[in-house]
């Protein structure tokens, strides 16, 4: 079993091992065994975020190997403390403090810990996320409340075998994700409403691309609500979110989703930037081993990278076997998501646009692997073109993209049928 810790306050700990401790400064904040404090413990904890004191504080390296994470808090928080392979990483979750306004670049003295990001992860708590440049181990972890709250969290080298046997998320019902459905789902009436899960990139501790105080995250989930009021004006759609709020939903979670909704069509929506004039206009991307160009490759490494930054396990990858089990069902479902491109392609287009000069593009995205409906992922355009981010903070011009998106959906519903017919026959 992983070892993890989880805590209260004003303690001081030494030795991890394999060990879960349990801690608590009574009249202050409780956490239970679930990590999830319930109502009389949250009660207890003071309303007001906690805040870094960012001159302080500081993530970097120690004598002697180490490595050292020393937080200078406003106030006293619980946290829980887990370690996550490939690639290493420690993970600190508290009950809550504020990132916002943190310049963690400044705060990390790069060496050992080779990265760090920062943010909210759900309601009422926030994660850090270190990245190891090899494998440690927490030897040490205490919040001092005798002066002011201060978090210290001693790492040291470990081997890799090690570390790998202790590593692992918490097992806590609050955080798992829904259960995967273990048969296939009914037949369903062709005249059923489509069920569209609509997914807006990022959230979170996990920004997406910025340009001055916008984020991705924020104008991608305003565009969700649009597009969801379209369908839902328009008739004959059931429509859902993977968040609804600014929390972080991994990769293998926004997939678990949807299939947990009976996704018909899943639309993962995003407004990336890419560097050097790579990318103007939207694009519609599909599932491909091998990326249609670079721009969709860095994008690619870009959303997968971003998710392990965040504190996503992927320790549960897919095996071999499951992989040529996966391969199959595509076979089936992949001629459907191109066709639920270029739907797509087509009628954004016809609604203004603009579109990107190679308008539908392919590559490895983790989020697209879903095997058992048709997965894209869109760009409406790129925070990095000065034009499109015009476009993307205008809410009249997402109104008519939301409009072209629905027309090719609508386009993709009737030759989808059309299809299905002809195959019947």
């Amino acid at each position: 079993m992983a070892a993890h810790w989880e805590m209260g306050i004003g303690n001081s700990t030494g030795s991890l091992g394999l060990r879960r401790i349990v801690m608590a400064l009574a009249g202050v904040a409780c956490v239970l065994l679930s990590g999830i404090p319930d109502a009389a413990c949250a009660q207890s904890v003071p309303p007001a975020l906690a805040t870094v004191e960012q001159d302080s504080s500081r993530i970097g390296d120690a004598s002697r190997g180490r490595a050292l994470i020393e937080l200078s808090l406003s106030q006293p928080v619980p946290y829980r403390i887990f370690t996550l392979d490939g690639p290493p990483r420690v993970i600190i979750d508290f009950r809550e403090v504020d990132w916002d306004g943190v310049d963690l670049d400044t705060l990390l003295d790069a060496g050992r810990i080779t990265a760090v990001a920062a943010g909210s992860y759900v309601p009422g708590w926030s994660r850090l996320v270190a990245e190891l440049e090899d494998p440690m181990e927490v030897v040490t972890a205490g919040m001092d409340v005798s002066d002011r709250a201060v978090l210290n969290v001693m790492l040291q080298p470990v081997d890799a075998d090690t570390f790998s046997r202790n590593t692992g998320p918490p097992v806590d019902a609050g955080w798992d994700l829904p259960p995967v459905a273990a048969a296939a789902p009914a037949p369903r009436d062709p005249d059923a409403p489509l069920v569209v899960v609509l997914d807006p990139g990022h959230g979170g501790l996990d920004p997406g691309a910025q340009r001055g105080n916008v984020q991705e995250k924020d104008v991608m989930l305003s565009f969700a609500r649009e597009l969801q009021a379209e369908l839902r004006r328009a008739g004959g759609y059931e429509v859902s979110l993977t968040r609804h709020d600014d929390r972080f939903v991994s990769l293998e979670a926004r997939i678990s989703l949807a299939r947990a909704a009976g996704a018909d069509v899943f639309l993962s929506l995003h407004a990336d930037a890419l560097a050097d004039g790579l990318a103007h206009g939207a694009t519609v991307h599909v599932l491909s081993d091998e990326a249609s160009d670079i721009a969709s490759e860095k994008l690619a490494e870009r959303h997968d990278r971003s998710d392990i930054l965040s504190g996503a396990d992927l320790s549960g990858a897919d095996d071999e076997v499951t992989g040529i089990l996966l391969d199959l069902a595509r076979q089936e479902t992949q001629p459907r998501t191109e066709a639920l491109a270029s739907a797509l392609v087509r009628a954004m287009g016809q609604s203004g646009g603009p579109m990107n000069r190679r308008p539908l593009r392919a590559a490895s995205f983790s989020v697209l692997k879903a095997a058992d409906f048709p997965s894209v992922l869109i760009e409406i355009g790129f925070m990095s073109s000065p034009r499109d981010f015009t476009n993307l903070i205008n809410p009249d011009w997402r109104i008519g993209m939301a409009r072209g998106i629905r027309n090719g959906l609508d386009i993709w519903r009737r030759e989808d049928r059309e299809r299905k017919a002809q195959v019947r026959k």
